[in-house]
């Protein structure tokens, strides 16, 4: 993976270091993601920073979830300079800003369950077979005002693509986009979607490993800007019941090492102008599609989004146009560039490091396979009935996040994309987080059942 002697390397470390002294930046931010997507970060003095670029920060393993237990707990942290942005939210006389870190033992390997490094693992698998993988997250969330009486709502009812005067949520949308561009993240699209008060902020498609540092950045960036206004930002799947959740739409597509040709593009308008290795690409993530589902939707919550009729995918299928499939192939006009898949199961709680890391191991193991996903269903899959389903081969997503973890649990290929450490620690920490679920009493039970019996 990455040589700390190469002089690519040095050099944007030492472009780093020349930045934090010129803006008399005072403290630098740390972070990594736990197994569940969180950010966590400490900041150390910048005085030390050509230190920890050299010899990483220590710290302790066994306090970060999915991590190392009690008795091997001391990692290291080195910073990846590429990752570089200053906090455009803190004052010039308190700046900071932030890197994000790669995870290592004490022995300086690489720690074999840190998500980045998931990640950068199938990334290099992919490079062998001679693909690079590029994709682009759709990230939906919720703006909502804390009451001291109620639960949370959003701070507006605005729907798809509304637009009024004075509209809050299209200022701080406005706000969040002017600082993502301040972390170098270009942003394509910014709107209201579907469901009342969601909102949605599409980047620039890129490699995967940095299209997966811009998806925890842009969570985080969401976040503290709502927070400067007074209110909640969330990625909470299923938020509110009765309207669509929230979910995270991934595009996809392999081009070759150099980046000069799209492989999922053909020349052949009877084939959609989409390549055999595409097809074996949306093949593999069919057949794979419920081992891979607990990672893709990791929260007991994500299931309550999962179910017909709000507009989530719930059946394994693909499809061009039909937006009722798990997988969609967009229509991108025959431009080569533009070829490329959908895959809609995906919600913004995960953690996007091991969430590409599975889409690309299992769109891999389709073309190694020559996995055929059948011929595209058009039809809308809600309305068929179980016998037409069966019939045309279409089986379900888990209806739960305990189902998914079984599914899970069977995978060969899961395991090896994970690693043994994530693997295990992702079923353990998550079915710590099932039994806690279904441990609850909820209100609609007391109020459905309590004067029944």
């Amino acid at each position: 993976m990455k040589n700390f002697k190469d002089s690519v390397w040095k050099e944007n470390v030492t472009k780093v270091v020349q930045q934090i002294q010129e803006q008399d930046i005072k403290f630098v931010r740390l972070q990594f993601t736990d197994i569940n997507g969180i950010i966590k970060n400490l900041a150390v003095t910048s005085k030390n920073i050509e230190n920890i670029f050299e010899n990483g920060q220590s710290f302790d393993g066994s306090s970060i979830t999915g991590y190392r237990p009690i008795e091997e707990s001391d990692m290291v942290l080195f910073p990846d300079p590429t990752t570089f942005a200053v906090l455009p939210w803190r004052p010039k006389e308190k700046s900071s800003c932030r890197l994000i870190c790669d995870v290592y033992t004490p022995e300086y390997k690489r720690f074999e369950g840190d998500p980045r490094y998931i990640l950068e693992r199938a990334i290099a698998k992919a490079y062998k077979a001679g693909f690079t993988y590029i994709c682009a997250p759709e990230q939906e969330f919720f703006i909502v005002k804390e009451n001291d009486s109620q639960l949370p709502t959003p701070i507006d009812l605005a729907g798809y693509f509304d637009y009024h005067p004075g509209d809050l949520t299209d200022d701080i949308r406005r706000e969040i986009a002017d600082t993502a561009e301040q972390f170098g993240i270009e942003i394509e699209i910014s709107h209201h979607e579907v469901a009342l008060g969601q909102n949605e902020i599409d980047f620039k498609y890129d490699e995967a490993l940095t299209t997966a540092d811009r998806t925890v950045t842009m969570r985080m960036i969401t976040k503290v800007v709502a927070a400067r206004n007074g209110y909640v930002a969330t990625y909470m799947p299923k938020p509110f019941a009765g309207i669509n959740g929230s979910g995270m739409h991934t595009h996809q597509s392999l081009w070759n090492t150099d980046l000069t040709k799209n492989m999922f593009y053909a020349d052949d308008p009877k084939s959609g102008y989409l390549s055999p290795i595409a097809r074996n690409f949306i093949g593999g993530q069919l057949a794979h599609g419920r081992k891979m589902c607990a990672v893709l939707a990791s929260w007991p919550n994500s299931y309550k989004r999962l179910v017909p009729g709000y507009e989530a995918p719930v059946y394994l299928a693909w499809a061009y146009k039909n937006r009722s499939p798990l997988i969609r192939v967009p229509n991108f006009g025959g431009r080569k560039a533009a070829a490329r898949c959908e895959i809609r199961c995906p919600d913004p709680s995960g953690n996007p490091y091991l969430q590409f890391a599975v889409l690309l191991a299992t769109g891999l193991d389709g073309i190694k396979n020559k996995t055929d996903p059948g011929e595209p269903v058009e039809l809308n899959v809600y309305h068929m009935s179980y016998e037409e389903r069966k019939q045309k081969g279409i089986v379900s997503l888990p209806e739960s996040l305990k189902e998914a973890l079984d599914e899970l649990e069977s995978s060969d290929l899961m395991r090896e994309t994970l690693g043994e450490v994530a693997f295990e620690n992702f079923l353990t920490e998550k079915r710590k987080e099932w039994d806690l679920y279904r441990m609850q009493v909820t209100e609609w039970e007391v109020n459905r059942y309590i004067k029944r019996l």
